[in-house]
């Protein structure tokens, strides 16, 4: 375990070591694990600006670990210590997530269910229960508010916190996270990572530095030379299609990536290149936002055995169709004037056709119609393997990479100082009040 420490500027901008007071309770009481964990945490605000942006904020991000996994081992204390996972079992299977257990095997999520299996023989497989994992969302999410209103969930297991201004009254983050940490694990009898910074961007990426049941902070001093080493694939917005474009620019890391302009950016990666600029200069200017707008609707639907008929094709199109309608009725404040249509191909190649219209789409005729039309655009000489669609209203000036939420309908895998309060003690005080 290292030395603790707390890295904080001060007025001069200087940097100094500040060892951990000895009657914190909430920094003695658990164990952490990372070279600056816990107290390297982001005080108040004055840090300087990095390129032109303020660093003063103060963004946590939670990422539970192995969540439905870690939920299954918690509720049969039988599964403790085996290679367990939880997803689909048929023939076109696949991982939603693995234990850590499973992982030393190879098992993770999205990999098919039989190609795991081989990897692991002894592989726990267990079907999902959707409804105990929101139940256990809906515990975070009321711990979460305890500290602030501005919670962002990404998904059902990882939030965002902006805690600059918190109910708790505490000054550094990393006393938070860890107070948070510490409750899971008490409360919930789970475990989750942590990650500190003054952005998203770089909370996110920390939080995946310690894990499992870690935590670590990047100040702001420190995040010009985290991001110049940090490998290109572990960019927000950078998957293995993107990775790969990267390297072919001779783009590796965040340092290499730095040296490249806006211009060449943005010739090579359109929008995304703004966002790809400004991370590897650790600028990340966008808020916890604790709603979002919905701006699609749709569903998909993956096949047991891939359409190779025409007539096939259009009776699962049809269904999606029904599928489409019920929930665009569920959401009838939604008007959305794109259709668009999804379609992989059994070589998992995969295509997406789009039309829009003046009324928005609500009948079963307007939307088997046009998507019809769009099916017979694809390829038939390849199988099917899914079909999705959706409906979205997008703004006059996008009309591509629209921000599709796709629901799977088969899951078949699918403070320093005596000032400064401690968590627990702030959070005892705000109950009492």
């Amino acid at each position: 375990m290292s030395v603790e420490a707390s890295e904080r500027p001060t007025s001069a901008a200087k940097i100094q070591l500040i060892p951990h007071t000895p009657n914190n309770p909430a920094r003695k009481s658990m164990p952490t694990r990372g070279e600056n964990a816990p107290g390297a945490g982001l005080e108040a605000a004055k840090c300087l600006p990095l390129h032109g942006m303020d660093t003063y904020r103060k963004i946590i991000h939670i990422d539970m670990d192995a969540f439905f996994a870690a939920v299954e081992q918690r509720d049969n204390p039988a599964l403790r210590g085996l290679p367990v996972a939880v997803g689909g079992n048929g023939p076109r299977g696949v991982i939603s997530t693995a234990s850590y257990e499973a992982r030393r095997f190879g098992v993770h999520s999205a990999l098919a269910t039989a190609i795991a299996r081989r990897r692991c023989p002894q592989l726990v497989l267990l079907q999902p229960r959707f409804d105990v994992y929101k139940g256990v969302n809906a515990q975070l999410a009321e711990l979460f508010h305890e500290y602030t209103d501005l919670v962002e969930f990404l998904s059902i297991d990882e939030a965002f916190l902006d805690v600059t201004e918190n109910k708790v009254g505490v000054e550094l983050a990393s006393d938070i996270a860890q107070d948070i940490r510490q409750r899971i694990r008490e409360e919930l009898q789970l475990t989750a990572s942590a990650g500190v910074s003054y952005c998203k961007f770089l909370a996110k990426i920390a939080s995946e530095q310690r894990k499992p049941d870690g935590l670590y902070t990047i100040h702001p001093d420190r995040a010009e030379h985290f991001i110049a080493r940090l490998p290109i694939d572990k960019f927000w917005g950078v998957g293995p299609k993107t990775a790969e474009r990267m390297r072919y620019i001779g783009v590796f890391n965040g340092g290499d990536l730095r040296k490249l302009t806006l211009p060449q950016l943005t010739s090579h990666f359109g929008k995304q290149g703004r966002m790809f600029y400004e991370f590897a200069r650790g600028i990340d200017p966008r808020p916890v936002v604790t709603e979002h707008e919905a701006k699609s609707i749709g569903c998909e639907r993956t096949f047991e055995k891939d359409l190779r008929t025409e007539m096939g094709a259009i009776v699962e199109l049809y269904h999606v169709t029904l599928e489409l309608l019920e929930r665009l009725q569920r959401h009838k404040e939604f008007q959305g004037r794109t259709l668009t249509l999804k379609v992989k191909y059994e070589d998992f190649s995969q295509i997406t056709r789009s039309v829009s219209q003046d009324k928005p789409f609500s009948t079963k005729e307007q939307i088997l119609t046009k998507a019809k039309a769009l099916l017979s655009k694809a390829d038939r000489t390849k199988g099917i393997r899914l079909i999705g669609l959706s409906v979205s209203n997008p703004a006059p000036a996008e009309t591509e990479n629209h921000d599709r939420q796709w629901v799977q309908l088969s899951f078949d895998f699918t403070g320093q100082g005596t000032d400064t309060p401690s968590p627990k003690k702030a959070r005892s005080s705000l109950r009492k009040n």
